[in-house]
Formats: C-alpha cells, sequence, structure tokens
C-alpha cells in the first residue's frame, strides 16, 4: 500500500518558497493540467476496481493469486520512489506520465483485489462516502484564508507515528482498536489533502509548488483520494462484520 512518508521525502525539491505563482493565467493552468491527470488515474482505478467486483471469473482469479498484491505493491515502490526522489524524472515528459501511468494501474490493481473481498453495495458506500469527504475538502482548501500548508512539516513527524500504531494494528486485532486506528488515518490523510491542495493552488498559502511539479501534484492528490478510499472501506468492513 503506497504511503504518504514516500512522497514526502524529497519535499524540499518539490515546494519552492516564495514561488512568483502569482500570474493567474500560469496558476489556472497548472491547476487544470493537474486535475486533468488526476481525473484519469481515478477513472482508470474506479473502472478497474469495478471489473473486479462485478466480474466474477476475475474476481475468483485474483482472489486465489494472492501473488498479484505482492507484485502489485513491489511496482508501487519502485514508481514512487522514482517519481518522489527523482527530480528529472519526474519533470521529462512523457517518460514522468508513463512511470505514473504504472504507478496508477499497479494501485488500481492492488485496490481491485483488496475491493472484491467486500460486498459491492460496502465497496459503493466507501466510494460514495471518499467523493463527498474529498469534495468538500478542495472547495473548502479552494474557499480557505487560513495556510494549512505549515503543517507539513508536522504532519510527516506524525506520519512516523502512525506507522508505528499501524504496525501494532497487524497484530492487535482488537476490533475498536482497528476503528479508531482506520477513523485516525482518514482524518489523517484529508488534513494531507487540504494541504496538497493549498500547494496547487498557492494563493493564501506561504508555500506552493513549481508549475513543473504537475505529476508530484497529481500524485500526492491521488495518494490521499485513495488512502481516503481504502481505509474507509476497512473501517465499513468491520462494522458490517
Amino acid at each position: 500500500m503506497a504511503t504518504k512518508e514516500d512522497s514526502c521525502n524529497d519535499i524540499e525539491a518539490q515546494i519552492v518558497k516564495g514561488f512568483d505563482f502569482n500570474d493567474a493565467s500560469i496558476r489556472r493552468g497548472f491547476i487544470r493540467k493537474v486535475y486533468a491527470i488526476l481525473s484519469l488515474q481515478v477513472a482508470v482505478t474506479t473502472g478497474v476496481i469495478s471489473w473486479f467486483i462485478f466480474h466474477e471469473p476475475t474476481k475468483l482469479f485474483v482472489q486465489k493469486n494472492p501473488l498479484i498484491i505482492l507484485i502489485s505493491f513491489v511496482i508501487i515502490l519502485v514508481t514512487i520512489i522514482a517519481l518522489s526522489c527523482c527530480g528529472q524524472l519526474r519533470r521529462r515528459s512523457p517518460a514522468n506520465l508513463i512511470f505514473l501511468f504504472i504507478f496508477t494501474f499497479a494501485e488500481s490493481l492492488l485496490l481491485g483485489t483488496i475491493s472484491s473481498y467486500y460486498d459491492a453495495d460496502v465497496v459503493a458506500i466507501a466510494a460514495g462516502a471518499t467523493v463527498v469527504i474529498c469534495l468538500g475538502l478542495t472547495v473548502f482548501a479552494f474557499q480557505s484564508r487560513v495556510d494549512f500548508t505549515v503543517w507539513s512539516g508536522i504532519l510527516v513527524v506524525l506520519s512516523m507515528i502512525l506507522l508505528s500504531f499501524g504496525i501494532t494494528a497487524i497484530f492487535y486485532k482488537n476490533n475498536k482498536f482497528q476503528l479508531l486506528f482506520g477513523a485516525i488515518i482518514v482524518l489523517f490523510f484529508s488534513i494531507y489533502l487540504v494541504i496538497d491542495t493549498q500547494l496547487i493552488i498557492g494563493g493564501a498559502g506561504k508555500i506552493s509548488l513549481s508549475p513543473e511539479e504537475y505529476i508530484f501534484a497529481a500524485l500526492n492528490l491521488y495518494l490521499d483520494i485513495i488512502n481516503i478510499f481504502l481505509y474507509i472501506l476497512l473501517i465499513l468492513g468491520r462494522v458490517a462484520r
């Protein structure tokens, strides 16, 4: 499963302090490009998840072949490290788009395999809740005069703490603890979604992304969205049991 810490390792390289991002046309073009790429990523993921849920032969195949999860995870790890740590690769087209597509497809396979173990209505509710949360937070980030980007450093530290709790959750099978941990993760990535959105739109934020970093921006938003979806799905799955 892709983690937010991976994409934050190189954050000094992607965030430009005091960058002249006041040209409205440049900003609008950057925002359009980011959300166009993000829309394609979400569409691919939605399509793969839907296929894995409703196409019974595919559903049975992925459930009988857990190696798909391992292969997907390895591809995700390699591509996200490459995109996060290699600035030249991330900014060079079409190599950056190819790597992003490979990452997105591997992540979609992983999410599709996980979703295949849940009832279709549970997945649909999780997807609907994710849409509502993400749209609401995006509108809030666009309208808010509060600069949430200054919290980035704090959240990186908190992510390390949450990672340790996540390892504990793997071995500690208490249902209430699992639900609480899932809810905290949803909140965590919701805050990150607001921060990543403000990094894209600039405006009141003290720091913003360079317009060359459209791949990094789309990657961050996609990670926020899929992690919100995944942990809502896990919460609903445990409640439904």
